[in-house]
């Protein structure tokens, strides 16, 4: 599935317009793979997404234009490529979002493909797990009301 059809299946534009995003690990929650109802008209939906993480912003594209731009959190040490399960680093490289969470505990959970083949190599070389269930999400559900002060 290519993410434009991803991407327009999960109505990602008008969903994180509702919540703030992150890619952190999940919350402990039984995984439940389906793929949202659209939640805005297919003419105003991302067919690609960048995260930008010395600035911290997520930017959501149509045909190659920014259309919407989020300040996100990262994980506890987001700078460099993800190498192994709990090093808190962000992932860098082309993914895609494969599946989302219907059962998390934040606001739209939304799975990206980490590892791929080339991050499992590299793990598996240094004797170590890549780790997984990398997702971009909004604050739990129920704190929205901190609004921006979660980045503090």
């Amino acid at each position: 599935m290519t993410i434009r059809r991803i991407l327009a299946a999960s109505g990602l534009v008008g969903a994180l317009l509702a919540g703030f995003a992150a890619v952190v690990p999940p919350a402990i929650a039984r995984l439940e793979r389906s793929n949202p109802p659209a939640m805005v008209a297919t003419a105003e939906q991302a067919d690609a997404l960048t995260l930008d993480k010395s600035e911290r912003l997520l930017r959501l594209l149509r045909d190659g234009e920014v259309i919407a731009e989020f300040t996100v959190s990262l994980g506890g040490a987001p700078e460099g490529h993800k190498a192994r399960e709990g090093d808190e680093r962000t992932p860098t490289g082309r993914y895609i979002i494969d599946w989302r969470n219907a059962n998390s505990i934040a606001h739209l959970s939304l799975h990206i493909s980490y590892p791929n083949a080339q991050d499992t190599a590299r793990a598996e070389a240094t004797g170590v797990s890549p780790g997984g269930d990398i997702m971009i999400h909004g604050m739990l559900n129920g704190w929205g009301w901190i609004g921006g002060a979660h980045k503090l």
